[in-house]
């Protein structure tokens, strides 16, 4: 009897056990795990989410109080051992504390077999800065001390529309070496006219960062001049950089083992305090030039004959906003007729700014004989060095047109003014009429009633139908709005971008003589500051003058076009692309303004 007892109870052990093993192997375990739950503000957090199950749709926290540098990183691990089946899944992030204090990470969700689960909160604390030995550095707390992103400014508190270059340096300590990096973002550099400067060859170059020996690298330059006053604030370059950090492990021939990293530096927002031009001694055809600038005006010659032309040059050279201000405008006579403008733009942007010249060529055409004068014009700018403003003036020009006709109303005033008397020249004034006159006999070949008659008496009966169609044709063509709109507006854009056409296949010079030709049609058409040259003012001012939204967007594709294909290969087809594309552009935009 007892006996049967204990073999009773051994088979109830036994049947427990089986079943807490069953429900132990079909249990489901979602977790997650902190690599410390106290750590100074200089430290990293790795924090990962474990499960013994595969899960679908997993959904990490905000992570609040953290910034995330890598992740997530994902991990399976699966192993049979003595015909049971182990199975682990992960996801890891390596955060950084942004703030001191005590955060809570949230929980973390996954499906698993069509149920969710969630992980439970944690609570971190996050203290000030701890001294790390050197032997228990990890090789990311390496990599953050050994890499720098800086932002050099040459100009914290510059004037409005004065050149300001940045200059973004990687430093990097003798300790790492840097294998690769990309870009994370871009800064945009709003309220300022940008310009990058491309930088041909990245060469490490020997220097200090906060007083220790470091090489740093060139990564880009960009000129900018501010469009407004007030703080300005530059945006951030960020990049994620690839290094090789050594650690403290050795090889078989005692070399030292590196581990590969990436970092993500950023240069740090910068504040520039922009300064308003002064409105005291600011003269009244001021119109936005910044810098140091000679004027003139010159034409290409002073004498010539009624109905052939001259050239009348208005040019600004040196050294400023060349690109962004306005020339100006020569009052010339009414007799003298007068073509729109041509632009000539020679500029070079370096990291100090740009410096070269522009200018508007005028066709002058005079139809009268006489002495026409072109008046003395002046140019002001604003000199950042000595913080005044300095105008220019042009000497007068005279044009003396030699040969042609008289202007009626001039040469009436002039007659009328030195009270001149026409006198009746003397000599054979009168001629007396012949009373008997030489006539011949035209013999009997009659003209009235011959072929020739009737030939000409229905010539112009004839010709009727002919005016008729021709005269029909003409007022049709005429009629015809739209179709002469498009005409003109396609030799508009053929003027603009004929310099572009010649450059075909030859990239950079294609690409500047486009982007010149869309700025100088832009000045033509719209009359407006070339300080107003930004995207965004473009794009409005085209608003405001009812363009359509999708022409108005490809006229700034193509602007960004241009500023791409200096540091970006374009084909020879994208080439012809862009300048179809422009033609299609211009003559939109013609038969809309």
């Amino acid at each position: 009897m007892f006996k049967s007892k204990s073999i009773l109870v051994a088979l109830y052990i036994f049947l427990f056990m089986g079943l807490s093993i069953y429900a132990q192997e079909g249990e489901v375990t979602f977790e997650m795990k902190l690599s410390k739950e106290k750590l100074g503000i200089n430290e990293r957090l790795r924090v990962e989410f474990a499960m013994n199950k595969d899960g679908d749709n997993f959904s990490a926290p905000s992570f609040e109080g953290f910034k995330v540098v890598m992740g997530p990183s994902q991990s399976i691990s699966s192993s049979w051992i003595n015909g049971k089946r182990s199975f682990s899944k992960s996801y890891s992030y390596i955060l950084v504390p942004t703030a001191r204090g005590k955060f809570t990470i949230n929980q973390a969700t996954i499906e698993i077999s069509g149920e969710t689960y969630k992980t439970l909160p944690k609570t971190v604390e996050v203290t000030a800065a701890v001294d790390k030995p050197s032997d228990q550095k990890t090789v990311d707390d390496v990599a953050d001390e050994n890499l720098h992103l800086v932002a050099e400014v040459s100009k914290g508190s510059p004037y409005l529309n004065e050149a300001v270059s940045v200059v973004y340096k990687l430093y990097v300590s003798p300790n790492i070496s840097v294998t690769n990096y990309r870009p994370l973002d871009n800064p945009k550099y709003n309220n300022f006219w940008s310009q990058d400067i491309p930088v041909t060859k990245h060469s490490a170059q020997n220097g200090t960062y906060q007083g220790k020996p470091y090489r740093y690298v060139i990564l880009k330059r960009v000129v900018l001049y501010p469009q407004r006053s007030g703080n300005l604030e530059i945006e951030p370059l960020s990049l994620e950089v690839f290094v090789d950090v050594p650690t403290n492990r050795r090889d078989f021939f005692g070399g030292r083992i590196y581990t590969q990293t990436s970092k993500t530096v950023s240069a740090g927002k910068r504040t520039l305090n922009v300064k308003a031009l002064p409105e005291a001694g600011k003269p009244v055809n001021f119109s936005g030039a910044v810098g140091d600038f000679k004027f003139s005006v010159t034409a290409s010659k002073t004498q010539l004959n009624a109905s052939e032309s001259l050239q009348a040059k208005v040019e600004v050279s040196g050294k400023g906003n060349l690109k962004l201000f306005q020339l100006p405008e020569p009052e010339l006579p009414s007799a003298l007729e007068v073509y729109e403008p041509e632009f000539d733009e020679s500029v070079r942007t370096s990291s100090s700014g740009m410096e070269g010249k522009v200018a508007n060529n005028y066709t002058i055409v005079p139809s009268f004989r006489g002495k026409y004068p072109i008046p003395s014009i002046s140019f002001s700018y604003f000199n950042p060095k000595t913080s005044r403003y300095v105008t220019l003036n042009s000497e007068e020009i005279n044009i003396e047109v030699l040969e042609g006709p008289v202007n009626s109303s001039s040469s009436s005033i002039a007659n009328s003014s030195n009270n001149k008397q026409f006198v009746v020249p003397t000599g054979k004034q009168f001629h007396f009429i012949k009373l008997t006159p030489n006539l011949n006999k035209i013999g009997t070949n009659y003209f009235f009633g011959s072929t020739k008659f009737y030939l000409f008496l229905f010539a112009p009966l004839l010709l009727i139908p002919i005016a008729v169609f021709s005269f029909k044709k003409r007022e049709a063509i005429a009629s015809d709005a739209v179709g002469n709109k498009i005409k003109l507006a396609n030799k508009l854009a053929k003027k603009y971008l004929s310099t572009s056409k010649k450059e075909l296949g030859n990239k950079e010079a294609f690409y500047v003589a486009l982007e010149k030709g869309l700025h100088n049609y832009l000045k033509a058409k719209l009359k407006i500051e070339t300080s107003e040259f930004s995207k965004e003012k473009i794009t409005s001012i085209l608003a405001e003058k009812g363009v359509n939204e999708d022409d108005s967007t490809g006229f700034i594709g193509l602007l960004k076009n241009c500023e791409m294909a200096r540091y970006s290969p374009f084909s020879d087809v994208q080439m012809q692309n862009d300048y179809e594309k422009a033609s299609e552009v211009i003559s939109k935009l013609d038969k809309q303004l």
